[in-house]
């Protein structure tokens, strides 16, 4: 029984990896691993100091943002497309649980979120000595693996391709500013007898308790600099469980709460 089980998530999770290789996921990637590369010769021509510093922080940059938008963009379309062609009513009226459909689309899409991560490493490394190009790739892994559940997610709740996209970018860049935010609302320059100060402040950081930070994952200053230590993505691991459990639970409890 139990492997019964586990063959339907992995039969889903390959027909996932399956339809991306056909729907030319691989084309656009490798179109995206060109235009970095023209970038990163483009910028070891034009600058005059720190030349490879300035290579490998804005290739690093176009890279990840490229990588989060593309997969979370991908997910998207492919889940409202299967909305809209009532692929995920035909699942569903299958004797198989809903949660096996969950698991086994999360499941392809973290090896499509892996796969696009080792591209963009290998690309990085180019530029980058190896071991900080590694530590820089295992880090944008566990971060598309918070975009892929988030945007799994999204696109669960509302089926429609624009506001699940708005949301996931929402959802990126919040994480990827709040600490900023916050240093931000707690300043010096901050009236702390002000009503309005203090309520923003309180407003910010209970945005900052829900979300991811962001900020950690996938930092630049890795590939700048040589010491990198590795015990800088414990704290990621566990922010990767626990903001892929929770939001495997939503999911869930959308999924089940339903009447399709």
């Amino acid at each position: 029984m139990r492997g019964a089980r586990f063959s339907n998530v992995f039969v889903i999770a390959r027909f996932t990896v399956i339809e991306a290789l056909r729907t030319r996921y691989g084309m656009i990637l490798l179109l995206m691993t060109l235009l970095a590369f023209g970038l990163a010769q483009f910028l070891s021509q034009i600058a005059i100091t720190e030349t490879a510093q300035i290579q490998r922080a804005v290739v690093a940059a176009v890279l990840r943002f490229s990588a989060v938008f593309l997969v979370a963009l991908y997910i998207i379309t492919a889940i409202s497309r299967e909305f809209s062609d009532k692929v995920v009513e035909l699942m569903f009226s299958l004797p198989m649980p809903r949660s096996h459909y969950y698991l086994g689309k999360l499941a392809g899409y973290v090896l499509l979120a892996a796969a696009t991560a080792a591209v963009f490493t290998l690309l990085l490394a180019m530029v980058t000595p190896w071991q900080q190009a590694i530590l820089w790739g295992a880090s944008l892994v566990l971060e598309l693996l918070l975009v892929s559940a988030a945007s799994l997610v999204l696109v669960l709740a509302f089926n429609q391709v624009t506001p699940a996209f708005s949301a996931v970018v929402a959802f990126y860049l919040l994480g990827r500013s709040i600490t900023a935010m916050q240093l931000m609302a707690h300043g010096p320059l901050v009236d702390e007898h002000s009503a309005a100060s203090l309520l923003i402040a309180r407003l910010i950081d209970g945005i900052a308790f829900l979300l991811p930070d962001m900020s950690l994952f996938t930092r630049t200053e890795w590939l700048l600099y040589p010491a990198s230590p590795w015990l800088d993505l414990l704290p990621l691991l566990g922010q990767t469980a626990i903001y892929l459990t929770l939001l495997s639970g939503v999911a869930l409890f959308d999924l089940y709460r339903r009447n399709i």
